[in-house]
């Protein structure tokens, strides 16, 4: 710290900054959540994009139906959980709470509501198969109920972390904001 006037003050030798650029605790939090919602819209774009291929190539008939099944109900409804994929990922980069907010609201509606329907609608079969040892719908060669529950357990895990990783971004957020009121 030099001055016009003089020599630098006392006690100083140039090296001194480092204690004072320092990052507050609250938006290293920020950071850090934002990171793991970012890496959870990754992995959830993966499984959509999943229930994605298997609807349309059951529909278009590009696979013969042996290979690929003809889709669940509920996987009609998961496809429109891209919504509150785009929402959060437009949320991020500017700390927009209303796009977070509905995000956490399309999330539960259009990605914990499907899988809960789905975990009911596939019970019966899934029944079967273990009582019975029949299945009627395969995916390559394997089970298709066992297959999309295996898909379901990810999904219910990645979305509930989505969430809950969001919640606690919106509280940080949301409290950021209460700050600058204050003053």
């Amino acid at each position: 710290m030099t001055s016009r006037v003089g020599l630098r003050a006392a006690g100083t030798n140039g090296s001194d900054f480092r204690q004072r650029e320092r990052v507050a605790p609250k938006y290293q939090m920020c950071a850090a959540l934002k990171s793991e919602v970012r890496k959870l819209n990754l992995v959830h774009l993966l499984l959509w994009l999943l229930v994605a291929a298997q609807v349309t190539v059951s529909h278009f008939d590009l696979v013969s139906h042996d290979t690929v099944s003809m889709p669940y109900q509920w996987e009609y409804p998961y496809l429109l959980s891209l919504l509150p994929l785009l929402c959060s990922s437009l949320s991020l980069p500017r700390n927009n709470i209303s796009y977070l907010v509905l995000s956490m609201i399309s999330g539960g509606l259009f990605s914990v509501a499907p899988l809960i329907y789905g975990g009911m609608e596939m019970f019966p079969v899934a029944q079967q198969l273990y009582r019975h040892g029949k299945a009627y719908r395969f995916i390559f060669g394997f089970s298709a109920v066992t297959v999309m529950y295996l898909i379901m357990v990810v999904a219910v895990q990645v979305h509930a972390w989505q969430l809950y990783y969001m919640k606690k971004l919106l509280d940080s957020w949301f409290d950021t904001t209460q700050e600058k009121k204050k003053k």
